[in-house]
């Protein structure tokens, strides 16, 4: 379908552009400093498995809880608002807990796509549970219980919105004008994970209880969702839908994507392809089946989804250290991801150096009643010591922060120990 070209262009109030523009003078000055090419090298090098040095992020951060004066909106706009948002979010963590982040030299314009994707409405009740700290608890009505309800898990329909893509574009053009580059981006990356969609349509304790009284279902089940992923992926490669993401993208629940097996494609931005991108998989409510189990309702329905991608990610949260042997058989490999409840010896034993290991630390040390940097130091230096012994490739990425107590400085206090950390150790 054709794009179509607005009639004309939403006009900001003139004090909400200035703002806008004042910001993104901010960003260019920081995005065009040198230090992001060194870094992009560094998280190349982690990628390639010749890492420098452990790399650092942080990210899923408690935004609601920073209220510091740099952080208010002051945009009147909702469209622009939401730029504002983007701007001081990406400038706050810049300039206060930047770790190893990279910032683009242009601005995105995502593409404004729709996708229909399960065709299941999550029947769910929302209870605010904590005001302060913006907590809610949720409860799913199971939608899935017997054979026919199977049917409910449908194909997608992916489509791509190109006069709201074009509005957006030419918005963007207007207020930048003369600062950065705005450039319209479609979808880097594709998080891939059945089973966390399954569970709320299943219940936690059905499912598990189904994996030994049901277990066809449950195949069939999960096959049903592979299935779907699959033709939405296909629809989106049709529709060039996808861009490159092996840059400063996120890939699945870790770092920056950077890799040298992944170039950028000479044409651009277009007519990307899943090869030429990173793919992940988890099943992190398997987390204490045996590997066994988890090869036959998890893994091995995800191998074919992992077969169309360049590199691979595999893991979020759950502990893998006991089942390396079966997340061997993904094709192209290069990154598996846990947190700290692990065995960490056997983990940095078992991962050694053959992958990238993408460590998630405690958030809950940020979430403590006393501050106590010297825990955030014991358990990364402890990591560092094992992980290097075994000639191992680490990312450490902070996430799931869930409270910093409303005091931000703790984010910056775990930043500069995070990297004080990794750049005083002998590699």
């Amino acid at each position: 379908m054709p794009a179509t070209t607005p009639q004309s262009i939403h006009v900001l109030p003139s004090a909400d552009r200035e703002i806008l523009r004042r910001l993104a003078e901010e960003y260019a000055v920081a995005a065009a400093l040198s230090v992001h090419k060194e870094k992009a090298a560094l998280w190349t090098r982690l990628n390639d498995l010749k890492s420098v040095r452990p790399m650092v992020w942080i990210t899923e951060i408690p935004w609601h809880e920073i209220t510091d004066d740099e952080m208010t909106l002051r945009c009147t706009d909702p469209w622009a608002l939401l730029q504002e948002e983007r701007l001081r979010r990406t400038l706050y963590q810049w300039n206060h807990f930047p770790a190893d982040m990279i910032l683009d030299e242009y601005l995105e314009c995502p593409l404004v796509i729709h996708n229909t994707e399960f065709g299941i409405e999550e029947d769910v009740d929302i209870v605010r549970t904590a005001e302060k700290n913006n907590i809610y608890s949720r409860h799913f009505h199971i939608q899935i219980a017997e054979e026919k309800d199977l049917s409910k898990i449908k194909l997608p329909v992916v489509t791509h919105d190109e006069a709201a893509t074009e509005e957006n574009y030419r918005k963007m053009l207007d207020v930048y004008d003369g600062i950065i580059e705005v450039r319209k981006v479609g979808i880097k990356h594709i998080w891939y994970t059945p089973w966390d969609n399954l569970i709320r349509w299943w219940g936690l304790q059905e499912a598990m209880m189904d994996l030994i009284d049901r277990p066809e279902l449950v195949n069939e089940a999960v096959s049903r969702c592979a299935a779907s992923m699959h033709s939405g992926l296909d629809q989106m490669e049709k529709l060039n839908l996808l861009a490159f993401g092996a840059n400063n993208t996120r890939v699945g629940s870790g770092g920056y994507g950077y890799a040298s097996e992944l170039p950028e494609p000479k044409s651009g931005t277009t007519g990307v392809r899943a090869i030429q991108n990173w793919g992940c998989s988890n099943a992190q409510i398997l987390c204490q089946v045996s590997p066994e189990m988890h090869w036959e309702f998890a893994l091995r329905h995800d191998i074919t989804w992992l077969e169309r991608w360049g590199l691979n990610y595999y893991g979020c949260c759950e502990p893998l250290d006991f089942k390396i042997d079966i997340l061997r058989r993904i094709p192209r490999l290069r990154k598996i991801s846990m947190n700290y409840l692990i065995n960490l010896d056997r983990a940095v034993k078992n991962v050694g150096a053959d992958y990238a290991f993408s460590y998630k630390p405690h958030p809950g040390l940020l979430a403590e009643d006393r501050w106590r940097p010297e825990a955030i130091r014991k358990e990364l230096t402890e990591l560092l010591e094992k992980a290097r012994d075994h000639g191992c490739h680490v990312e450490i990425i902070l996430k799931d922060i869930s409270t910093i107590r409303s005091q931000p400085q703790r984010l910056w206090e775990w930043e500069r120990i995070a990297m004080e950390t990794v750049n005083g150790f002998t590699w």
